[in-house]
Order: structure tokens, then C-alpha cells, then sequence
């Protein structure tokens, strides 16, 4: 895939924080960029995984401990889904 650079301005407090916890703060940018582009459901986990040379299922886990849940239903959802499982068993 093309790689473009994009240049960004941030508050050097921020910049600050992020040194304070982070390596690298271009790489904790990106990530959190694309987790984001994920939990909108803009990209898939398959993509979010190879843009963080991740492994799919290590990105669903690493997403998932991140507060993204795989599976994204609704309680309303849910409950046709149960109800469909139950009346075909």
C-alpha cells in the first residue's frame, strides 16, 4: 500500500505526555488513529491489523483490551439472535 506522510501540529504538553509514556510518538498517533477508524467501523480488522503490522486476531485481542469489542451488537440485536438460535435448536 502507498505510504503518504502527513506533517501534525500538537501542544508541546501533549507532545510532553506522550514522551513521557511512549517511544515513539508517531508510531502512538498511528495507532490510535487507526484503532479509531476501527471502533467506526471504517476499516476492517483485517486492515487495521496490517496497518499496524499486526496479526488479525493479535489486532481483535489488542482492540478488545483497548475497550473495541469485535462483535458489535445491540441488546435489541442480541436478543433476535438468541430468540433465531433457540427456535432452530
Amino acid at each position: 500500500m502507498p505510504l503518504r506522510t502527513v506533517e501534525i501540529s500538537f501542544p508541546s504538553e501533549v507532545l510532553d505526555a506522550l514522551a513521557a509514556t511512549y517511544q515513539d510518538n508517531a508510531d502512538v498517533i498511528k495507532e490510535a488513529a487507526v484503532l479509531e477508524l476501527y471502533r467506526e467501523g471504517r476499516i476492517s480488522a483485517g486492515k487495521a491489523a496490517d496497518i499496524l503490522e499486526m496479526d488479525r486476531f493479535e489486532f481483535i485481542r489488542y482492540a478488545g483490551k483497548k475497550g473495541i469489542p469485535y462483535i458489535r451488537m445491540s441488546p435489541d440485536e442480541l436478543e433476535n439472535e438468541i430468540a433465531m438460535l433457540e427456535k432452530s435448536a
